[in-house]
């Protein structure tokens, strides 16, 4: 297992803010209750059963391909951690299982790493997982704080990343006494860095959605894909109700635990407005269930954070085995609804529960 806890104890001074902030929120993640105040809404939804699926559970096929490379099921451990010598680990650990399980992985925002070169090992996971979907991450925000094509470019190869991720967390910043709050004009700088930057550009929010209206916006602009992210999971108002210095703020925190567009809502909203963009379904996602309701509503990958986090804490084997849990999971929902494929399962018919 990998111990956490005496890093809480270390030399503030040895640490940047950023980092500082970074191994606060893999604390809080582990330890406290930072659910969303809403559901996903995929609760709401159940397959309409198929007793005669004509078909084979072993030939079932969960392979996908995203932005041009293949992966063995739609699987993504999303973007987490990076920046302190903890996260590094659990990086090593996430990629070493991504790597074994055919699955993508994002990291977590490298901004630390850009403000301090000495942390960029704790991010680079390419020589453990050297034939995964990999991808880069910074806060949108930093455009409007100095950062520009360089710095994301240097992101993407720090990481020999075959994507970049930028982040939109506009609420969480909001919720930070250090947050960066000025979210003027970042399309036009978006549009830059998709013009400009080696490798596909990712659009994600945080935990909280993405609407339709933003989404075509951001299509305009050039974005190759968009992982909406919406709210059912971890909400980062919570976790920063817990990192809170005084009551007020913690106050003004709690205030949002039930804010956003649920995952389901959001998913369903983009994927009209934008058939045919490449889709990330994030936000709540529990297990391989949940991951075929996202396919059928129009994902083209499904991301976790949480059960991959609380895994990689403990082992390798075990973060493999959620893994592989997961398909398995999709694999009999796929043989449930008579689906060989993932296209197969895109026209599956869902109904509300009653």
């Amino acid at each position: 297992m990998i111990a956490l806890s005496r890093y809480q104890h270390s030399d503030m001074s040895e640490v940047t803010p950023t980092s500082q902030r970074k191994s606060d929120h893999i604390q809080i993640n582990l330890q406290r209750e930072v659910k969303s105040g809403l559901t996903t809404g995929l609760e709401k939804l159940h397959f309409e059963h198929n007793a005669l699926p004509e078909l084979s559970l072993a030939q079932i096929d969960l392979s996908v391909e995203f932005l041009g490379r293949r992966l063995k099921a739609p699987i993504l451990i999303s973007s987490m951690t990076g920046g302190t010598p903890e996260a590094g680990r659990i990086n090593q650990v996430l990629a070493e299982a991504a790597q074994a399980a055919g699955v993508a992985m994002g990291l977590g925002s490298q901004r630390a790493a850009l403000e301090d070169p000495a942390l960029e090992t704790t991010f680079q996971v390419r020589r453990h997982a050297p034939d995964i979907l990999l991808f880069a991450n910074l806060g949108a925000v930093q455009l409007n704080k100095g950062y520009g094509l360089a710095h994301c470019q240097r992101a993407v190869e720090m990481v020999e990343a075959d994507a970049l991720v930028l982040h939109l967390n506009s609420l969480q910043e909001a919720l930070q006494p250090e947050g960066d709050v000025d979210f003027g004009g970042l399309l036009s700088k978006i549009e830059a860095i998709c013009r400009g930057v080696s490798v596909p550009v990712v659009i994600k929010e945080v935990g909280w959605g993405i609407s339709a209206d933003v989404a075509l916006r951001l299509a305009d602009v050039g974005v190759s894909a968009i992982d909406v992210a919406g709210a059912g999971g971890t909400s980062w108002s919570e976790v920063e109700r817990h990192r809170a210095h005084d009551d007020r703020m913690a106050r003004l925190a709690a205030a949002f635990v039930n804010w956003g567009l649920p995952t389901s809502v959001a998913l369903r909203h983009v994927r009209q407005a934008l058939p045919e963009i490449s889709l990330i379904a994030s936000g709540g996602l529990r297990n391989g269930t949940d991951v075929a309701k996202c396919v059928a509503l129009g994902a083209d990958l499904c991301g976790l954070a949480g059960p991959f986090l609380k895994a990689a804490v403990d082992s390798r084997e075990r973060t493999v085995e959620e893994i592989e849990l997961l398909q398995a999971e999709l694999r009999i929902c796929m043989f449930g609804t008579g689906s060989a494929d993932l296209q197969a399962l895109k026209r599956a018919r869902m109904l509300p529960l009653p």
